[in-house]
């Protein structure tokens, strides 16, 4: 039986452990941490649990192909899938906004907004209803498809290929300005900063969640990991924790061991590189084997810019049922300075609808304050001097409450302060290059990467995860994760068990 060494234990990870030990192999992970699930987690604070990562997760939908590998995968098999009545709601002056589950629903309210959009509404209403027809492909990689394969491919998309074009050479600013009243402009606006962007990121979202493609599994991010990790034990696969490979033992064009920082070191056949892209190619390979595909893109941060974000976890001593999930409110009368960047909006998140995660009568809120250049090098720089950056943290958790008790004045002296993640605590426990949760960000100038993970000079080692290919995230962590046997079963001449 030959053996599979697979670096990182995240979504990605134990996908592709999970496939390999239903293919025939035997497969160890080794996990820098002491729990497997990578960025797909939570943490518990003073009898509160935060959940670090789904904000909503495609691929939710009974019988769609992704479901299924989700349920494969033992992700999602007998989860219960909770659908809020909206996406977010954005608040501007006295008019709040709700990007609602319900499309008819969504285009009614927003044409109460502001009749003079109604074209610009209309207009976005059918761009986003064409996208429900789509399905995230599951099943075969490209590369691995015959001619009669990508012709039904291509003929699946070809109703929303145009929309997905228009949309990826749309800057987000462009879009927002197509809308005259200022709260619908705004809300459009406020999803990310002004630059290239592009808008498709926000229409391909709305396109999953009206379609009821994506929503949220109860339990959370950490649960969702665990169950994956227990199908993957029950398959008969190894894990490793607090195992974090620092070096491989290349002789010439074939990887022999790894080496671990706890003293440890790992044979096998092949070696499957399920982590940060940067981590491999810089730290693992010392830039040895370069690829010209993720030189360029990080090297050009304005084409393909990283987002992580500022983390805030806040336990309530109330219920917030009449709110919604996720609500957007500017900023009043409070300074929310990063990098002297003034914060306008602060994004908030409740989990009323998880009772386990706070204590009875209370709830658990987060705040995610996404970052990008330069705001990324800032914290760098920062965590270099441990106090500064502590006080920080702490700075902007305690400002965080006074934006909200202003906010919610009935919330004042109910609240107290978790945790403050920043990038460099998911650097810090994941390996994730600057933080980043996921792959490069779209923007109207950049070229989409699609990408084998296949290491030009090393015959059995390759990349696999969410760097792979747009959009990133968790649905491409766990295709990637399997798609990565998939073409080792083809190398090896053995047919592949997807179920």
């Amino acid at each position: 039986m030959k053996k599979i060494v697979i670096i990182g234990g995240g979504i990605a990870g134990l996908s592709a452990g999970i496939f390999a030990q239903k293919n025939g192999f035997q497969s160890t992970i080794l996990e820098k941490h002491h729990t497997l699930g990578g960025e797909c987690t939570g943490w518990d604070r003073q009898g509160y649990h935060i959940d670090g990562c789904i904000h909503w997760l495609v691929g939710t939908k009974e019988g769609t192909p992704l479901r299924k590998l989700w349920d494969t995968v033992g992700a999602l098999d007998g989860v219960d899938i909770y659908d809020p009545e909206s996406f977010m709601a954005v608040e501007h002056d006295d008019v709040t906004v709700h990007l609602y589950r319900d499309l008819e629903r969504l285009k009614a309210s927003w044409l109460e907004i502001s009749p003079e959009d109604k074209e610009a509404i209309e207009e976005l209403y059918r761009d986003v209803k064409k996208l429900h027809s789509f399905n995230m492909p599951a099943g075969k990689p490209m590369d691995m498809m015959n001619i009669i394969e990508k012709i039904k491919f291509m003929l699946s998309m070809k109703d929303i290929g145009p929309v997905m074009q228009k949309y990826s050479k749309m800057s987000m600013q462009d879009f927002a300005r197509k809308f005259k009243h200022p709260a619908l402009r705004e809300t459009l606006a406020s999803f990310l900063p002004e630059g290239q962007y592009s808008a498709l990121s926000i229409i391909f979202a709305l396109g999953t969640f009206t379609g009821g493609q994506s929503s949220i599994p109860y339990g959370g991010s950490k649960a969702l990991a665990q169950r994956m990790l227990k199908r993957y034990l029950s398959l008969g696969g190894n894990v490793e924790t607090s195992s974090e490979v620092v070096g491989l033992d290349i002789e010439r064009t074939v990887v022999k061991r790894v080496e671990c920082k706890n003293g440890k070191s790992f044979k096998a056949d092949f070696f499957i590189a399920a982590c940060d892209a940067r981590t491999l190619y810089e730290r693992l390979l010392k830039g040895q084997y370069p690829d010209p595909e993720f030189e360029k893109r990080f090297s050009n941060p304005t084409l393909y810019p990283l987002a992580s974000n500022i983390y805030v976890g806040i336990g309530y001593e109330g219920t917030m049922d009449e709110i919604p999930r996720t609500l957007k409110f500017p900023v009043r009368s409070v300074n929310i300075k990063l990098n002297q960047k003034q914060i306008e909006h602060l994004q908030m998140t409740h989990y009323a609808y998880e009772p386990d995660f706070a204590p009875a009568g209370h709830t658990v809120i987060t705040f995610a304050i996404n970052q990008f250049q330069p705001e990324l090098e800032a914290w760098e720089a920062l965590a270099k001097d441990k106090e500064a950056y502590a006080r920080e943290k702490a700075r902007i958790g305690e400002a965080v409450i006074n934006a909200m008790e202003t906010r919610f004045p009935h919330m004042a002296g109910k609240l107290k302060l978790l945790d403050v993640a920043s990038p460099q605590t998911y650097e810090r426990y994941c390996n994730a290059y600057r933080g980043a949760f996921m792959g490069f960000w779209p923007t109207i100038r950049g070229k989409s990467l699609a990408h084998t993970g296949r290491i030009k000079g090393l015959k059995n080692m390759v990349l696999s995860g969410q760097w792979l290919q747009p959009p990133g995230g968790l649905p491409i962590a766990v295709i990637t994760g399997k798609d990565t046997i998939m073409r080792l079963c083809k190398a090896e001449k053995r047919p592949f068990v997807g179920e």
